[in-house]
């Protein structure tokens, strides 16, 4: 898949606490969600700090710091990497039906 995601994060909005120093820096956590369809402004979702498996669990409110469009691909979305918790997805097999056909 190749593809070009434009977005907007707006910085005010970033919690502190969540800031992480890293080697290269100071980094934010964040996860971006596509969706098929447009919200009203033209945008197909939006971009959120990354919130933790027990932040999830707990229902806390997500802190929202942008939108995000997709404004080119060449017709096809990745598929997710792998994860270390859940198992690889088995190929699938090509299914070739042949016919008695002579021709």
């Amino acid at each position: 898949m190749a593809g070009i995601i434009k977005g907007t994060i707006n910085l005010s909005d970033i919690p502190k606490d969540k800031i992480i120093d890293g080697k290269k820096g100071k980094l934010i956590p964040i996860t971006i969600t596509v969706k098929d369809e447009l919200d009203n402004f033209g945008n197909q979702g939006p971009i959120i700090v990354s919130q933790s498996k027990e932040e999830r669990a707990a229902k806390e409110a997500k802190t929202y710091l942008g939108n995000v469009k997709v404004v080119w691909t060449n017709g096809e979305f990745p598929q997710p990497a792998p994860r270390e918790d859940q198992p690889q997805p088995q190929a699938k097999k090509q299914v070739v039906q042949e016919d008695d056909l002579p021709f």
